[in-house]
């Protein structure tokens, strides 16, 4: 038999009392809550080219010979590595001592609706990285690619290996064809075709739908049921109320280099079956000599472990590195327990190697 619940009238009573002063803190605090900023480490602009650009980060003296130029994904905004000044990738690799810059893609419109995977990393990634190496008067420099980003710079590595000396790649889907890979399972019957050819440009409200219902009861009903627990701290809320809006604050995608990154690494699994062309240049791992640090997230819905990990059974390098972070896809950045170990543990890694 079920046991029967048992409901203590004076604990429900406090349970109300104190939901109802969470509430009635919150209706103070919200209405003088500025909205949330981001991006506030020190930066200059080096380079431009349509919506793209390319920050420097300033105020700190690097101490590392060969800068490090950050390729993130096209989904979402850039910001989540400088999220705030106690959550930032950026400043904490600043404070290592590395010299680092960040291709901030911008936001697509209409205007961009045929724009490739080659314009992107034969274009924009390529004149990105030539940039910072003229500024620099080297022949190659350091990439750290996030996400997509991470496979971006993998390609780019494989095309140009002669303009990259190292590379880090974080929380990067290599083998998109994993068991446990929910995106991959979502699209394998898409009619990717017919839904660029119908949409266009991807609206980033689709694609944040898309990601909020991998895990609807956390990402739609918890996380904001828990919300009430800190209306009554302004410190937190203004937290929540930052990741909130860099989560909505999303660009749209490219419709032509959408639909080539989904027919040819989710559908087509290419870069791992070596059979992946960029812009008629070849992309092949096993091409990839340089020294490579792979990161990924041992908690990853987005990215499972084993679909990054594959990496290591692909690339060409001897010398090749594998970290595992005990969080999730968003926490390798802004937990507490990120700051403490992911950039001291990237800079080690290429300080061996400057």
């Amino acid at each position: 038999m079920d046991t029967p619940l048992r409901i203590d009238p004076a604990e429900a009573l406090a349970e109300i009392n104190r939901f109802q002063r969470k509430l009635a803190a919150g209706l103070q605090n919200l209405p003088g809550m500025a909205e949330p900023e981001y991006a506030n480490t020190p930066r200059e602009l080096v380079y431009a080219e349509d919506k793209l650009k390319v920050w420097h980060f300033t105020g700190t003296r690097p101490t590392a010979r060969t800068p490090v130029l950050i390729v993130y994904a096209l989904v979402n905004t850039v910001w989540m590595t400088d999220l705030q000044a106690d959550r930032s990738l950026v400043r904490n690799l600043l404070e290592q001592g590395e010299d680092v810059y960040l291709i901030d893609w911008g936001y697509p419109d209409g205007a961009d609706r045929w724009l490739t995977l080659d314009d992107y990393l034969n274009g924009y990634l390529d004149r990105c990285v030539d940039a910072v190496r003229h500024r620099h008067g080297l022949d190659a420099i350091n990439l750290l690619g996030i996400c997509q980003g991470g496979a971006f710079s993998l390609c780019y590595t494989a095309m140009h290996p002669d303009k990259v000396k190292n590379l880090v790649t974080m929380v990067t889907p290599v083998d998109f064809h994993t068991p446990d890979n929910m995106l991959s399972h979502w699209v394998q019957q898409l009619d990717v075709d017919r839904f660029v050819d119908v949409m266009g440009n991807i609206p980033a409200a689709l694609m944040n739908w898309v990601y909020l219902t991998l895990k609807p009861l956390r990402l739609n009903q918890q996380k904001y049921i828990g919300l009430v627990e800190i209306l009554d701290n302004p410190a937190e809320l203004e937290n929540f109320l930052r990741m909130e809006r860099w989560i909505f604050d999303s660009p749209d995608q490219a419709g032509e280099a959408f639909r080539q990154f989904i027919k040819d690494f989710y559908q087509g699994n290419k870069l791992v079956r070596h059979d992946l062309s960029i812009g008629g240049r070849p992309v092949d791992l096993g091409l990839i000599q340089q020294p490579v640090l792979n990161i990924y997230a041992q908690q990853d819905h987005l990215v499972p472990p084993d679909a990054s990990r594959a990496l290591g059974k692909h690339i060409g390098t001897q010398d090749y590195t594998e970290i595992a972070f005990k969080g999730g896809h968003i926490g390798i950045y802004v937990s507490g327990r990120a700051q403490r170990e992911v950039p001291p543990a990237i800079h080690r890694w290429l300080r061996a190697r400057d």
